[in-house]
Parts: structure tokens; C-alpha cells; sequence
């Protein structure tokens, strides 16, 4: 019984159904609609694909749901909701309608776009997504263009850090026909800039303190955007400390807050200063770094002349490399700091007018040469290793960082030596006699040789002239043979004294090793020089031998006297 009343009901429901689709097909008015109105409808279902909209048409149109999604792909409608819809045909024999909620709801966009433009008014947008030559921006239901040059005033670093932001644009043309908007940001930022540059050329003073974006950095500064006019901030305007690059201190995009150091409103030129905002730490520098004062600091450049230390920001000093060390002689700084090392230092000089500081950091220490200069006096015998040596002397370790030099001549009295090295190795300890502590400058000397006296001292007193002496010849030159006495002390036999007969070329006659026996003829120990003669010593042989004979005939009664004279005689004709 229930199911034929079901039945009942539903026959009842179609035939109400077909009365009013027959009622609303015979009282449809087609003049009352045309292609390319937009007219109102009811949702009356939703399916995957489509959505049905009733316009009280002979049927339903069909719309792709695709028209009703939102940006993210949500439903924006439902069933039962009163839109607007964009009649694109009608077939009023077939009885067929083609809608379009899309071009309904672009064609309202438009209409207020276009009143929007007219009114010279902004609009705002979100910038949805980047695509070849720009982006596509939603104004709220209509995807605009953006083209990549109207962005911004100057180019952007990150084009996709845009997208999802919103902006408000302007608009710069509308094409109805296609339902395309062209926009810019660009234009409207520079109506923007614009207003403000007058604000501030009508404003702006020096000494005002202002704030801005860094727009650019160069070399020798950057420039500030100080919104709608340009201003530049100098390097030697950014800090009071020496700074090497501008791009050390700030960064693009920066916001800043300076202090305008001049102003030309003529030809709309400002020059900004950042370290103009803190007081000058040199204002009273002689308070704070009087002469002498030991303070830290830190080693900020090297030169070939010195190392810069910093005191604080802004007070900068230069260590002199002369300065750096008591005892070492530097080629470059780089030999005692590096960068960025922590030193102590002695204020020496300064220069407030050009900002300038003279540092030292060898007076940090005692000066090593007064203390040798006092330890070490003339005459002290000391005990030390042999460090270093050179064909022209040994290096003997006294104190730290200071060396005493032996000269090679220092080393004997009477030993020629050739090169040091011979006779001694680095590392010997040996005995020496402080000779000279020369502090100013920075010399000290000693000798070997002066431990003991000067052989030639005693040279006269033990070879006076007249004295027979043997020797060993130990070189032979075109003037003279030098002869050997005794270990050091040679004597020269000049040319002129090598024998009775008169001789041209000593070497033909003597040769080296040879040994000789000659008369002193002169002695200087001043001069260190012994005169010696072969000559002298032959003829005072000769007139001993002489004398022998005389007597040796004497004694025999003189029978011979006359031959021995005529013998002697031939003898003497034949040397001469």
C-alpha cells in the first residue's frame, strides 16, 4: 500500500514538473535576452564537470565548473546561489543556451577597471605568478600583465621573491575585446618618488638628519635614496676610521640614518655623512693618549714602512718600522706582527690637526743597548758562542737580539788569515776583549788578539839594528823577499839588499821555502815593519873572512900577504 502511494506522489511531482517547464517554454520572450548580455540565474545543480544555471531559458546552460574555481581550485558557488552570467548564444529553434560565468564576472571587472583608469585611481593586486617578460597579477578575479620593466624603478635581484606579494598599480591600458589589462607599478612609484623629491627639495637643510636606502655602492662612496632624491655618502664621510671598500660598512637595500653635510637645491645635489652622527674620537685625543702612555691595540694594515694599529674606532696610529725592534734590523713589518694581532705600544707623537699618531712598540721594553752599554765595558772579557760567520769576521752572541762583531783582523796579531772560517766553526765558544759598545749605533766589537800583547811591541828591543837573523822565505815579489824570523813577525829584504851583486829578478835567484840569514837594518812597531839585508850580512862575512886571512898571514910572517891581496882583488872583478 506504501509503495503505491510513493508512486502516486512521484507522478505527481513530474507532471507538476513538466507543467512549469511547458509554462516557462511557452512564456519565454526571446526579445527579452540577446548575445552579449549579461543576465541573472539560479545554480540549480553542480556536477564533476559542469554547473547547470537556470536564466528561465527553454533549458538549462551548461557552464564548466573550471569557471567557478577560485585561484587556489575552491567551488565559489553552490547550489540554489543567484549569479550573473555572460550570454554568449541562444538557439531558440533547438532551444539550446550557451553561458559563461567567467566573462560576466571579467566584464564587471572591467567596467570598474576601466572607471578605475579613467579616474586616474590605483588598483590592487597580487602578483600570482612570473612569466616570460613580466608577471600575472590577480585584481580580483582578472589576471592582469605586469611587464618586467613597470616592476620597480630600478631592477629587481630576486624576480621570484615577488610572487604571492600584494601592490597597489596602475593601470595603463584595457582591452575589452580580449579582456586584457596592462599594469604598472613602476609609474606609480615614480609619481611617488616625484612628490617626495619636492617635499624634500622644499624641506631639506644641512644638518638635518634624515634617513634612506643605500641605492648603490661605488669605489669612492655610495648613494643614499633618500626618497625621491639622490644623495651621496662619501667613504671618508662613513666612518672616522679608515675603511678600505664602502661595501665593508653597508649593503644594498640598507636603511641608514644620516646627516645632510651640504645641500645644493639649484642643481639638486646632497652630500650625506654617517660618521657626522657620533662624536669625533680625535676631539680629545691628547686627553685620552698623552705622550708616552703604553695602551694595546690592534694591527689593522701592513705597509712597506710600518704597521697601522687601531687605539679605538676611528684613532688609527702608525708603528714606524724603525720603531719595532731594539735590535733587529727589519726588511718589513710582516717580520714582527701580522694583521689582526693585538700589540702594545708606546704613544711617541701627535698630530691632532691632520689626525695622525706616531706609535712605537720597542719602548715598550727597556733598550737593550743601555743595558750592554753598561754591563759591557771597554776592556771586559767575556765567553760566548760563535753564531754566525763571515769572510770578513765571527758574530758572538752577548745578549739577546744583539751580536758583537770580531773583525778578521781582530783575531791574531800576526796570523794572515785568509777567511775565519779556517781556523773556527758556529757554535765554538771562545774568549774576547769588549773593543767598542757604540749604542747609538747599534755596534759592538771585540777582539782576540787583544787577550794577549802585541808581539811586535818587543820586535825592537829583541832585533835591534845590526842583529844576524835567520828566516824562512815566505814570498818573494818583484821589490823584496819576505823572510819569516819567528811565528808572525816578518822582516823585508828589499831588492836593493838581497846580495852584493846586483840582481834583476829575485825569483831566478831565491824561491819560497828558502832559508836566509840577513842583517836588521831598521825595526818599527808602530809600523810593524823589520828591514832586513843579505847584503849587509855578506859583506860583514866577507870582511870577518878577511880579517881571519890577515891574521892567519901575520902569524905565518907576511910571506903571503901579497898573493892573498891579488887573489882577492881577481875575486872582486869577477863578482863586479
Amino acid at each position: 500500500m506504501d509503495s503505491v502511494n510513493e508512486k502516486t506522489h512521484q507522478n505527481q511531482d513530474m507532471e507538476v514538473n513538466f507543467e512549469q517547464e511547458l509554462e516557462k517554454y511557452l512564456n519565454f520572450d526571446a526579445e527579452e535576452i540577446q548575445d552579449g548580455s549579461i543576465i541573472k540565474g539560479r545554480v540549480v545543480k553542480i556536477t564533476p564537470e559542469f554547473v547547470l544555471v537556470d536564466v528561465n531559458y527553454k533549458s538549462e546552460g551548461q557552464i564548466p565548473i573550471s569557471e567557478f574555481l577560485d585561484v587556489d581550485g575552491k567551488l565559489v558557488v553552490k547550489e540554489g546561489d543567484e549569479i550573473e552570467v555572460f550570454l554568449i548564444r541562444k538557439n531558440d529553434l533547438e532551444g539550446t543556451i550557451h553561458l559563461s560565468y567567467d566573462r560576466a564576472r571579467k566584464l564587471h571587472i572591467l567596467d570598474h577597471l576601466e572607471q578605475v583608469m579613467n579616474n586616474n585611481e590605483n588598483v590592487r593586486g597580487k602578483i600570482v605568478k612570473r612569466i616570460k617578460g613580466g608577471y600575472q597579477v590577480d585584481l580580483g578575479g582578472l589576471i592582469a600583465f605586469l611587464p618586467g620593466s613597470h616592476v620597480d624603478l630600478r631592477p629587481v635581484p630576486d624576480m621570484n621573491a615577488l610572487v604571492g606579494k600584494s601592490f597597489d598599480f596602475k593601470i595603463l591600458k584595457i582591452n575589452r575585446r580580449r579582456s586584457n589589462v596592462i599594469i604598472s607599478r613602476r609609474v606609480l612609484l615614480e609619481e611617488e618618488r616625484e612628490a617626495a623629491r619636492q617635499k624634500l627639495l622644499s624641506s631639506l637643510s644641512e644638518g638635518d638628519v634624515v634617513k634612506g636606502k643605500v641605492k648603490n655602492i661605488t669605489d669612492y662612496g655610495v648613494f643614499i635614496d633618500l626618497g625621491g632624491l639622490d644623495g651621496l655618502l662619501h667613504i671618508t664621510d662613513m666612518s672616522w676610521k679608515r675603511i678600505k671598500h664602502p661595501q665593508k660598512m653597508v649593503s644594498l637595500g640598507e636603511e641608514l640614518e644620516l646627516k645632510v653635510l651640504s645641500f645644493d637645491k639649484e642643481n639638486q645635489k646632497v652630500s650625506l655623512g654617517l660618521k657626522q652622527l657620533h662624536p669625533d674620537p680625535w676631539e680629545n685625543i691628547e686627553d685620552k693618549y698623552p705622550l708616552g702612555k703604553k695602551i694595546e691595540g690592534k694591527v689593522t694594515s701592513l705597509t712597506d714602512y710600518g704597521a697601522f694599529v687601531e687605539l679605538e674606532d676611528g684613532v688609527e696610529g702608525l708603528v714606524h718600522i724603525s720603531e719595532m725592534s731594539w735590535t733587529r734590523k727589519l726588511k718589513h713589518p710582516s717580520q714582527m706582527v701580522k694583521e689582526g694581532d693585538v700589540v702594545e705600544v708606546v704613544v711617541l707623537d701627535i698630530d691632532k690637526d691632520k689626525k695622525r699618531l706616531s706609535l712605537g712598540m720597542k719602548q715598550v721594553k727597556p733598550n737593550p743597548w743601555d743595558i750592554v752599554a753598561e754591563k759591557y765595558v771597554e776592556g771586559t772579557i767575556i765567553e760566548a758562542p760563535i753564531k754566525n760567520i763571515t769572510e770578513f769576521g765571527l758574530f758572538i752572541g752577548i745578549e739577546e737580539g744583539i751580536d758583537g762583531l770580531i773583525h778578521v783582523s781582530d783575531i791574531s796579531w800576526t796570523k794572515k788569515i785568509r777567511h775565519p772560517g779556517d781556523i773556527y766553526k758556529p757554535g765554538d765558544i771562545i774568549q774576547a776583549k769588549v773593543l767598542t759598545v757604540d749604542k747609538e749605533n747599534q755596534k759592538f766589537t771585540l777582539g782576540i788578539k787583544q787577550l794577549t800583547e802585541d808581539p811586535w811591541l818587543k820586535v825592537p828591543e829583541k832585533y835591534p839594528p845590526g842583529t844576524t837573523v835567520s828566516g824562512t822565505i815566505t814570498n818573494i815579489t818583484e821589490f823584496g823577499l819576505f823572510v819569516e824570523v819567528e811565528e808572525g813577525i816578518e822582516g823585508l829584504v828589499h831588492i836593493s839588499e838581497m846580495g852584493m851583486k846586483k840582481i834583476k829578478n829575485p825569483k831566478e835567484v831565491f824561491k819560497e821555502g828558502e832559508q836566509v840569514t840577513a842583517k836588521v837594518i831598521n825595526t818599527s812597531a808602530e809600523e810593524r815593519r823589520l828591514g832586513l839585508s843579505i847584503k849587509k850580512y855578506q859583506e860583514e862575512l866577507e870582511k870577518k873572512q878577511l880579517e881571519e886571512q890577515k891574521n892567519k898571514q901575520k902569524n905565518a910572517g907576511g910571506s903571503n900577504l901579497g898573493e892573498i891581496l891579488r887573489q882577492k882583488l881577481e875575486e872582486n872583478e869577477q863578482k863586479s
